[in-house]
């Protein structure tokens, strides 16, 4: 995901050198795919889904404005229908003026909600060049652009131009006039610039002709050292940000003269920032173009930033042409592409590859609990299976348990994420700490720690770790003393490549309510009260839930009690969906504790005025966890799925829902439990 602008600053070009300036790159056109569109000449099949997309009188673009509209609502631009089964680009040029955001989904065939590939919200002066990797698929799909100007004056957002074109985004010759989307690092003194030869077969500078097919009369990128001042002079040329992951085969042609001294190294750059260098010249110059090929994992989206360091005004030349990419890696010892999801448990029916360090003294038991108001269940289910240490099957008083996960391999940045919960602990000091062991279980590093005691809820913990050599994660839990000590629990371990601050993004039609509603729609139509967006606990006691599910400390939706009446009900409901002849799944979770709880269901609305149509429901309190519903339903129009919560006889009543998601059915394991109701006599019984 990548967006630069289109207009290259210009000093005087450093004779003897020839450049040819961004305007007068015309050279031959690329082959087009289907869904591009420079709106010369019409819309090209695009048609308008919502809102007022307009082509200019004078042709060129089509541009959405907010003096045309009557509301926020987005003017959707969507594309025929394309069949491209290898990856393409997509190379979009716009431009946003005022206040307002773009957004590129894509909207696969019998899909229910659509996929965000790309947004940008920044306004500019000039034209935008964004580059959107499409992936081989075989499924028949729709590109949708939806643009957002805010209310009020001189608001607008305008596309020039859309090609698709095959390949990647990442590979570019050069010879078109907008670069594929590769930017440039402004330095007052060095740049890259486009070099090559229109007029003459013979290059006026020691720089060879470009590489393309033997090709004279094409083009490259260079950075020259004649204008360099200082020490350290670096010029960055940096690639479009992958929008999808991709591993493989990075090539590139470059030529190189280091009169006085230059470093060139290639590097990856991602979403925070962080470089990585991949590559660098064994040789100080070149006498002509070479061919290099690099091995790059691109997990999670990042750029490849080609850097040029100059020491003086005499330090020579880099040049750089024909970039490409392959999912193929260049070199046979290259490791695959590693999958650390080996290390994922949910414990529902296995410890996995997880052990303990002593078989003949178990401190970690994987256990469930019984639906309940007193004790809390599982994270995965709220009625399925965790591991817990000291529990009444341990037979020690004192003891230090260790669990240790499999060995991944080292060199890689992981991302480790785990909910637990502790319960009457008197001093959190090492109820449960995290450490990373080599293969010969020799502690590497304490990574994390319980800070102080919590709430009784599951909480999230992130920890991004690397380590040169094999480790595994080892969760440790001490107690000394057996009167200080209390329960430590631990569900849903996953473990994924890369940084856990850089997030894949929620799927589409996912929701956690962590940065809004997510589009959700309060039913102000004979609705006595409207869901509430909150975190933490309920203000009533004996109801509600203590924390969201998502992460412990994050945002869920619920109805208060104490603002209704008995039998007022509150209607949550999603935007349109358009409809698909496959089955649907519908997962979420939802939180009913309280003895008056009331009533909270999930109903279909078709359009046309047909009567809503019950797809599950649950009456009365049911336990004091969080518990994972999963809803099959199939409906091929327009429709909303609508959250109904009723209020029972109570203040304690208060329902809450959270992490909602839609996918294609059927649902995997729908869940087929008996709903809990009242009073139990085994409330606090835990199953070993």
């Amino acid at each position: 995901m990548s967006s630069v602008t289109l207009s290259l600053h210009v000093v005087p070009p450093p004779p003897p050198l020839l450049l040819l300036l961004l305007c007068g790159l015309i050279v031959a056109q690329p082959q087009l795919l289907p869904g591009s569109c420079n709106f010369e000449l019409g819309t090209c099949g695009y048609t308008s889904d919502s809102g007022s997309w307009s082509m200019n009188e004078e042709g060129h673009l089509i541009t959405v404005d907010s003096t045309f509209l009557s509301d926020e609502e987005p003017a959707v631009l969507v594309s025929p229908v394309l069949e491209q089964h290898d990856w393409s680009c997509l190379r979009l040029v716009y431009q946003i003026t005022g206040q307002g955001s773009l957004h590129l989904h894509l909207r696969p065939d019998s899909d229910n909600f659509d996929h965000q590939l790309w947004s940008a919200d920044t306004a500019s002066d000039s034209w935008l060049i964004a580059s959107v990797d499409l992936r081989n698929t075989t499924a028949p799909y729709q590109v949708l652009l939806e643009g957002r100007p805010e209310l009020g004056s001189e608001n607008s957002v305008a596309i020039f131009e859309i090609h698709i074109v095959p390949g990647y985004c990442i590979e570019c010759n050069f010879e078109e006039h907008h670069l594929c989307g590769y930017g440039n690092s402004w330095n007052p003194n060095v740049n890259w610039y486009v070099g090559g030869s229109v007029a003459t077969t013979e290059p006026v500078s020691n720089l060879l002709d470009d590489d393309t097919s033997n090709n004279q009369r094409g083009h490259y990128m260079y950075v020259d050292s004649v204008y360099a001042k200082h020490f350290q002079e670096v010029a960055k040329l940096t690639s479009p940000m992958t929008t999808v992951p991709m591993a493989g085969c990075l090539s590139f042609f470059y030529q190189r003269d280091q009169e006085r001294g230059n470093l060139f190294s290639v590097f990856t750059r991602d979403q925070l920032g962080h470089y990585e260098e991949i590559w660098r010249p064994e040789v100080y110059s070149t006498a002509g173009w070479r061919l290099v090929s690099v091995d790059i994992k691109a997990l999670h989206p990042l750029e490849v930033v080609f850097e040029v360091a100059f020491n003086s005004a005499r330090g020579g030349y880099v040049a750089v042409d024909d970039i490409s990419f392959s999912p193929e890696f260049c070199h046979t010892d290259t490791e695959p592409t590693f999958d650390p999801s080996i290390a994922n448990c949910d414990f529902e029916n296995s410890l996995c590859l997880y052990h303990q360090e002593r078989a003949e003294s178990k401190v970690w038991s994987r256990v469930s609990v019984k639906a309940n108001t007193y004790r809390i269940g599982d994270h995965t289910t709220g009625a399925g299976r965790f591991l817990l240490a000291n529990t009444p099957f341990t037979s020690r008083p004192g003891y230090m348990g260790r669990l240790h996960g499999p060995l991944l391999p080292g060199n890689h940045k992981y991302c480790l994420r785990f909910y637990y919960m502790l319960n009457g602990f008197g001093k959190a000091d090492n109820s449960l700490v995290l450490y990373i062991f080599d293969e010969n279980n020799v502690a590497q590093e304490k990574v994390w720690s319980v800070a102080d005691t919590s709430r009784a809820v599951w909480t999230l913990v992130e920890v991004t770790y690397m380590k040169p050599m094999l480790s595994k994660v080892v969760f440790a839990s001490i107690c000394t003393n057996f009167w200080e000590c209390g329960l430590v629990a631990i569900d849903d371990i996953t473990v994924n490549m890369g940084d856990c601050r850089v997030t894949a993004g929620s799927l589409p039609g996912q929701c956690n309510f962590e940065d809004g509603v997510c589009g959700y729609i309060q039913d102000s139509a004979g609705d006595k009260a409207d869901w509430l967006r909150v975190r933490g606990q309920t203000p009533t006691s004996y109801t509600g839930p203590r924390g969201d599910h998502t992460t412990g400390v994050g945002h869920y939706m619920y109805i208060e009690a104490s603002l209704m009446r008995p039998g007022h009900r509150a209607r949550l409901l999603t935007s349109d969906l358009r409809g698909s002849s496959l089955p649907q799944c519908l997962t979420f979770y939802f939180h009913m504790y309280g003895s008056g709880t009331g009533l909270l269901s999930v109903l279909l609305r078709r359009g046309s005025g047909r009567q809503d149509t019950l797809l599950w429901r649950r009456r009365g309190e049911q336990t004091i966890s969080w518990m994972r519903a999963m809803v099959d339903y199939r409906c091929d129009d327009r429709h909303q799925i609508i959250f109904e919560a009723i209020r029972g006889p109570s203040l304690r009543s208060d329902i809450a829902i959270d992490d909602i998601l839609f996918k294609r059915g059927p649902c995997e394991d729908p869940d087929d439990i008996i709903a809990y109701s009242g009073f139990s006599e085994y409330f606090n019984e835990i199953e070993n």
